[in-house]
């Protein structure tokens, strides 16, 4: 596989994101310590496509169980029911950030832990097996499309697929680059951008 930086990563207490707004001109990570941030970074669209935007949404789920000065698990649950509102309104039509957020919320459930510590570092593992999940399936995707498509095929493509739209990796552009990899020949047509060039990066 092609080594990369993901568009969606924890690193040292914070989601870190690639600022989509400013590529292809400029490469810049952004790091955010609260759930308010993320939310303002979904609907700002430093982050796009739904499987990237489900796992930010699950890491701004991290953060605001990190950030939470509750000290016992009722309280902790009424922080992240207030997150889970905020964050799903970043993008309601966002499929991905509303299940994200629904999977963070039963994971908050179903642990059998009191204590907030504990707790908290739950949550963060939920978020990282989301993220990991994501491109694990992607890569999985890429396999086996990448046997469905023929040498020297011509393929369309449309809208934002590739690895900004993931946490890495790419669903649909996933399979063009899997079969690339495997040295097939390709012609492939971008016939949409729309919005902010997204489909063109």
């Amino acid at each position: 596989m092609i080594a990369e930086t993901r568009t969606v990563f924890w690193e040292d207490g914070q989601l870190c994101l690639i600022d989509q707004r400013k590529l292809p001109e400029t490469f810049e990570i952004v790091r955010y310590q609260t759930y308010t941030e993320v939310a303002e970074a979904i609907r700002d669209m430093v982050v796009r496509g739904a499987p990237a935007i489900g796992a930010a949404a699950a890491f701004g789920m991290a953060l605001a169980a990190q950030r939470s000065t509750a000290r016992d698990r009722q309280a902790l649950g009424a922080d992240l029911a207030e997150a889970a509102e905020v964050l799903r309104k970043a993008r309601p039509t966002a499929v991905n950030l509303s299940w994200a957020v629904a999977q963070m919320l039963a994971h908050f459930e179903r642990a059998e832990q009191q204590d907030v510590a504990l707790l908290k570092q739950a949550l963060l593992a939920q978020a990282q097996r989301i993220a990991d999940e994501d491109v694990r399936i992607n890569q999985r995707i890429g396999e086996h499309g990448a046997a469905l498509v023929p040498e020297q095929a011509t393929i369309i493509h449309h809208c934002n697929t590739g690895s900004l739209a993931t946490v890495m990796w790419g669903t649909a552009l996933g399979v063009i680059r899997s079969a690339h990899l495997q040295g097939k020949r390709l012609h492939v047509l971008v016939d949409e951008t729309r919005p902010r060039l997204q489909g063109a990066k």
